[in-house]
Order: C-alpha cells, then sequence, then structure tokens
C-alpha cells in the first residue's frame, strides 16, 4: 500500500485496514450471532449510522426501501462517509464496509440497536450480503463501490453530482439470513421511533409474493 494513511486519525475505523478478511470470515461464520433476526437486523445496523448523522448535525432524514429482489436500499442526506485524497490525489473512502467499527465490534456491551441485539457495525451488513453498493455523496464529489461478501469488487469509482449529500446502502442479504424472517413494515417502523432526530420513511415495493 502506497497511500500515507497512518497518520489519519482513527475515530470509528482503522484507515490504514481497507479489508479486514479475517474479520469479514468471522461474521460470516456466525450468521446467527451477528443476524439475529436475518434481513431485519442488519436493516437497523445501517440505519443507526443514519442516526448519527443526524444527531450530530440536529436532524436528518432516510428511506428504507424493501425491493422485490429481497434486497434492501437506504438512503440518507447526511454528509457522505468521510473521503480523502492521499499525497497522490486519489480518493480514499473511510473503509466503514470491510473493517471492524473500533466503537462496538469488540464491545457489544456498549450500544445496542432498537431489536435488543449489539451494534457491531456496518461490516456485518457487508459480509452477510451476497452484494451491497454503497454511494457516497459528499461536498466535494460522489463515488460508488459494489462489494461481494463484503470485499470490494470494483475500485472506489467516480460518479455525476446531483447537487445532494448521503449515502445510500443498497445490500442483498445472502440466502440463510434471507431465510430467517421476511421484515414486515409495521415492524420496522416501530424499531425506527427510538432515534429522535431521524425521520424514516418505509417504502415497500415487493408487491404481494415473497421476496426471493
Amino acid at each position: 500500500m502506497d497511500r500515507p494513511t497512518a497518520p489519519w486519525r482513527n475515530t470509528t475505523h482503522d484507515w490504514t485496514s481497507t479489508v479486514d478478511a479475517p474479520h469479514l470470515t468471522r461474521i460470516r461464520d456466525d450468521r446467527p450471532t451477528f443476524a439475529p433476526g436475518g434481513t431485519r437486523h442488519l436493516i437497523l445496523e445501517v440505519v443507526a449510522y443514519a442516526a448519527d448523522e443526524a444527531e450530530a448535525r440536529g436532524a436528518g432524514a432516510c428511506v428504507i426501501t424493501l425491493h422485490a429482489d429481497g434486497s434492501v436500499s437506504i438512503t440518507d442526506n447526511g454528509r457522505g462517509t468521510d473521503t480523502r485524497a492521499d499525497d497522490h490525489g486519489r480518493a480514499v473512502k473511510k473503509p466503514v464496509m470491510a473493517s471492524k467499527d473500533l466503537r462496538f465490534f469488540d464491545h457489544p456491551e456498549a450500544q445496542s440497536l432498537p431489536d435488543g441485539h449489539p451494534r457491531r457495525g456496518m461490516s456485518v451488513v457487508a459480509a452477510l450480503s451476497e452484494w451491497l453498493v454503497h454511494t457516497n455523496r459528499r461536498a466535494e464529489g460522489a463515488w460508488t463501490q459494489r462489494y461481494e461478501s463484503g470485499i470490494p469488487t470494483t475500485d472506489l469509482t467516480p460518479i455525476a453530482a446531483d447537487g445532494t449529500t448521503g449515502t445510500t446502502v443498497h445490500f442483498r442479504p445472502d440466502d440463510p439470513v434471507r431465510a430467517v424472517a421476511r421484515p414486515l413494515v409495521d415492524e420496522l417502523s416501530q424499531l425506527v421511533t427510538p432515534w429522535p432526530h431521524l425521520s424514516v420513511e418505509i417504502a415497500d415495493r415487493r408487491g404481494g409474493s415473497p421476496a426471493v
């Protein structure tokens, strides 16, 4: 690695750990522990980051969309995931998807999600998804990146700005996670209410048939 990320202060994630493969494997090897309740828990892991951003800014909003293919997208209107330029001018995104959240993963007693289970971080969502696409819009630029089972399969790819900031995390949980339970809109609506600074909208586009 030739980018000098070591001097960057680690707050939530280690900037030098772009892909922590053993960490991701540990999650995949123990789905019942890291995704209790299946897809519902993964949704809450993502929304928790939108809630953090909303609290930091005083208010925020996100939209949870349940798609017919069993995937879920969550879009917020925050500042976007921290993305910096290295000494070569290349964009470097905080490794939220492929490395552990230093605040929570090894300290599950630190915070619980509204379902009563420990918060462990976004890497749980990435590791337990067939695919995940992270679209990140900041004031200084916008990028997208795709992951499969938590491993990046594309580079951080610039995209056109659209005048907004925030993130969209679109993921399809893997088969064992999706098989646990189909998320219910009423249940999700109740679970997201404990975050007072975040306004949440839920769009169910699955139709009448079960997600596949």
